[in-house]
């Protein structure tokens, strides 16, 4: 196994759940979350139609493994129809 994906939200705003020193930009929904996954990308840009979501990315390694971080807020609930106050947090991890 390559690495595994673990997605959490948390009710939080992105700026006390980043990690000090990481840049939290506002970009296009369909740029925060990127090309891989399988969600429904018209759906996504039509969810967040003018809101540019702020977005930050990160990374943490430790002796068993990488962690690579994308934050997004808010963020959009599982069904697509509507946007959450909080943080979804999409971490990337790559064991050792």
């Amino acid at each position: 196994m390559l690495g595994q994906y673990d997605v959490c939200t948390t009710d939080k705003p992105i700026e006390t759940v980043a990690e000090p020193g990481w840049t939290i930009e506002k970009l296009e929904a369909l740029d925060a979350f990127g090309t891989a996954g399988s969600y429904d990308r018209s759906k996504l840009a039509q969810l967040y139609g003018g809101v540019r979501p702020k977005v930050t990315h990160g990374w943490k390694k430790s002796a068993d493994r990488f962690e690579s971080f994308t934050l997004i807020s808010p963020y959009p609930d599982a069904s697509l129809t509507r946007l959450e106050a909080g943080t979804m947090t999409i971490r990337w991890i790559i064991p050792e």
